[in-house]
């Protein structure tokens, strides 16, 4: 994913927390802020240390962006959201995390 699509900044995540709404499952945990007239989606991740080693953390974060990307064209254009990895999301495999992920997106309405 380019940078363009991602949340970068303290203060955005702290917005998208206090203004946003937020849904859950057991494997993810999602905010999402409505932001009308913007081009594209932005996603911000967050893995906490209780996932694992960086290298763990890293492989998390990697596989939640190839399951964003694999999902890009159902996801809302004009939303900010941020993506929180719960403990043991370490230990799905691609596919199953994808399920998960999936089925987040569609409790918050980010995906049809």
């Amino acid at each position: 994913m380019k940078k363009a699509y991602r949340v970068k900044k303290e203060r955005e995540f702290q917005k998208v927390f206090q203004e946003g709404t937020s849904f859950a499952n057991r494997r993810f945990v999602v905010y999402r802020l409505d932001k009308p007239n913007q081009k594209h989606f932005r996603v911000g991740i967050s893995v906490g240390k209780k996932i694992g080693n960086a290298v763990e953390r890293n492989s998390v974060k990697r596989k939640i962006r190839a399951s964003l990307f694999e999902l890009k064209e159902r996801i809302n254009p004009e939303l900010d959201f941020i993506v929180i990895a719960r403990p043991l999301t370490n230990e799905l495999p691609s596919k199953e995390l994808l399920s998960n992920l999936e089925h987040v997106l569609k409790l918050a309405k980010i995906i049809e």
